[in-house]
């Protein structure tokens, strides 16, 4: 029993053994997948545990008003509700995009004419496949193809005219949709489409979660309240010019951004913009799930107000002067009938009121209002010049007050007789300006270049007197920068060919051009004893107010800018002074101003052009007249200044109606002091006109 005991053994079976050794193995494996993810992968998975993402919209605030002297609300906002698509990435797929395009089209109906035929071309070409597209250009042809925009333009030159005509109604929606969403930025809100109906935004909202990207902004648009009236030099807003792409970008703007792109509304930019609203979307996610979400929003504020010099009321009144004359004037212009006519402080530089009428022959324009005209557009001028070359004469020593000179004809080799409207005999400086001498102009410009007509006539001093009149007409705005706040304007243009007879010109206003506000900033320097004012039309920044017709508080006052103080003495411009009151009383224009209560002093001119009308064999030139009239009032305590400009009029023989530009100043000094007695207030249009920033 005892060797029985000692010979059995205690086995483990051999499958227990491959199970321990199996659950080891695993254990181990778990140990180690463990200790990577602890240690060398843990804190990657912290990140992705609390990985958060945030989009932030900017959206766009609505820019400054636009007042005018007396508080009147001139440009204002209009609020609507923008549809608009934020693309969440520059590689977002041009499919992805289109497909959200034609989810959108069943929503909205959007403007189809600004669709182009190559925009056409394109949208077919991204519904192709691929091998409908080798169809257009094979395979064997793009190996000769070295670059592929050079593949895809000739893909689009084979696109049939038939694939463009089966495009459907639907189609061009889809196209002008995807149109907008493509040419936004990445993160930046992109408008579709603008003022969307009540229904739209219905619709849209209640589509919200299958739109990606698509949203519902609060928008504004500028609106004109007086309609036309003043509207162009308000300016206009629209996409960043792509040449100034940088500087905005620079500044802090968004591609997608409006600017100003002209006039007061460019000038003013930095005022006038907005501080946008910025909404920041925070998501914080485990990677695929998202565990919260929290919208934080900066709330924006308008833009700060420009209140201007400019009277509405007398503005309006300026322009249904003006636009009434055009009228009477039937058929007394060569080709287009236009005029135009500034109204300004002299004392100050205050733009009261400047109109512009221009009706081009032969074409029709919706409105024929033309106010930049005052600052764009330059013509000879004629005698209403002539106060300034009476007294560059008195400065340049060839006359002096009192001074005479025989009124004749003047005859110079190779120059067509120079004379005046008649003879006067011998008159001295106030009658020459009174009767509008053009000898008298003459002689002084010969003395200043050296002729003593007519028996020691050298013109030793031709060059030197051309540069002193270009000078001396500079010192009152003639020929040189206004200073206006407009970011772009004219100068007008001096003449090339400095030849004897041209100086006689200049003298009397036919050879260099100037613009009607040029003009207005010259007579206001001699309604101001000499000092020539920076012409303005903001006079005040304020701040933006929630109370509609309200002023706010003062941010920047613009004060009155002497800009120069001409050479010639108190003695000189008095003198001259006389010589324009002489005008209205005993000259030129005494039939409608001599009686006139505010007693005012001014300059006739009569302009000789030749218009060339006709083309090929039927082209020929045709004579006429530009008729102006500047002047101040009242006389001795001068508070409003005028120029008056109506260019290319026919001669009267030839049916062209003479005294528009007195008739039109007459009518327009007549509001400017009737309104001192009593105001009614501008007009507001039946509906203010809103501006489309998106039109091309």
């Amino acid at each position: 029993m005892g060797n029985t005991r000692k010979k059995k053994k205690h086995h483990v079976p051999l499958r227990l053994n491959v199970l321990f050794f199996a659950v080891f193995i695993l254990f181990s494996a778990l140990i180690l997948r463990l200790g990577m993810v602890q240690i060398v992968e843990g804190e990657e998975f912290v990140k992705e545990l609390g990985r958060t993402s945030s989009t932030t919209a900017r959206i766009d605030a609505p820019r400054g008003l636009m007042y005018d002297r007396y508080g009147n609300v001139a440009v204002d906002n209009e609020v609507e509700f923008s549809v608009t698509y934020t693309n969440p990435s520059r590689t977002t797929n041009s499919q992805s995009i289109l497909q959200l395009a034609r989810e959108l089209e069943e929503l909205i109906d959007v403007d189809t004419e600004r669709i182009t035929e190559r925009d056409k071309r394109d949208y077919i070409l991204l519904q192709m496949t691929q091998e409908e597209r080798y169809e257009l250009v094979s395979k064997e042809e793009r190996k000769e193809i070295d670059t592929v925009s050079a593949e895809y333009r000739l893909e689009v030159e084979r696109i049939s005219d038939e694939a463009i005509n089966n495009l459907t109604e639907k189609d061009i929606q889809i196209l002008a949709i995807y149109r907008e969403m493509s040419r936004g930025y990445a993160n930046s809100p992109q408008r579709i489409k603008r003022g969307i109906t009540e229904a739209e935004a219905h619709l849209i909202s209640e589509n919200l979660y299958r739109l990606p990207g698509i949203d519902i902004l609060r928008d504004s648009r500028r609106a004109y309240v007086y309609g036309d009236s003043f509207r162009d030099l308000f300016g206009s807003t629209g996409a960043i010019p792509r040449e100034k792409l940088d500087y905005y970008l620079s500044r802090g703007y968004d591609r997608s951004d409006y600017v100003g792109t002209s006039f007061l509304e460019a000038q003013y930019e930095d005022v006038l913009r907005g501080q946008k609203a910025v909404m920041e979307s925070i998501v914080t996610s485990n990677g695929s799930t998202a565990l919260d979400r929290s919208v934080t929003e900066r709330i924006g504020q308008r833009g700060n107000d420009l209140v201007l010099s400019v009277d509405m009321e007398l503005q309006q009144l300026l322009e249904g002067i003006i636009e009434d004359e055009m009228k009477k004037a039937g058929n007394s212009f060569i080709l287009d009938r236009s005029a135009y006519g500034v109204l300004m402080d002299p004392r100050t530089g205050d733009i009261l009121a400047m109109a512009g009428f221009y009706d081009p022959a032969g074409r029709t324009r919706e409105s024929k209002a033309d106010h930049i005209g005052n600052v764009t557009k330059a013509f000879e001028m004629g005698s209403s010049i002539k106060a300034a070359s009476v007294l560059t004469g008195f400065e340049a020593g060839v006359a002096y007050p009192g001074k005479s000179f025989n009124d004749r004809p003047i005859r110079l080799p190779s120059t067509p007789e120079k004379k005046s409207v008649r003879n006067y005999g011998w008159l001295n400086d106030i009658r020459a300006l009174e009767v509008s001498s053009n000898v008298y102009m003459f002689e002084m410009g010969m003395l200043m270049a050296g002729c003593q007509y007519p028996n020691n006539c050298r013109w030793t001093n031709l060059q030197g007197a051309y540069n002193e009149v270009r000078y001396s007409f500079s010192q009152f705005g003639l020929g040189a920068e206004t200073g206006i706040d407009l970011p772009s304007t004219s100068n007008g243009l001096a003449g090339g060919t400095t030849i004897a007879g041209n100086l006689l010109d200049l003298m009397i206003g036919q050879y260099d051009t100037y613009t009607t506000l040029q003009l207005a900033q010259y007579i206001s320097t001699i309604a101001n004893d000499g000092y020539r004012m920076q012409p303005r039309l903001v006079t005040e920044v304020r701040e933006p107010v929630s109370t509609r017709g309200e002023l706010g508080a003062v941010i920047q006052k613009f004060e009155p800018n002497i800009l120069n103080r001409i050479d010639m003495s108190d003695e000189y411009i008095n003198r001259v002074q006389q010589g324009l009151r002489g005008v209205m009383t005993r000259g030129t224009a005494s039939a409608r101003f001599a009686n006139k209560s505010y007693q005012p002093a001014g300059k006739t001119g009569t302009a000789q052009v030749r218009v060339a009308v006709g083309e090929g064999e039927n082209r020929r030139f045709i004579d006429g007249n530009t008729q102006t009239l500047v002047g101040y009032a009242p006389f001795n305590n001068p508070e409003v200044a005028f120029a008056i400009v109506v260019p290319n009029v026919k001669l009267e023989r030839n049916g062209g109606r003479q005294g528009m530009a007195q008739e039109i100043a007459s009518q327009a000094l007549d509001a400017y002091f009737e309104l001192k007695e009593g105001r009614n207030g501008p007009i507001k249009a039946d509906r203010p006109i809103l501006e489309d920033p998106d039109q091309e």
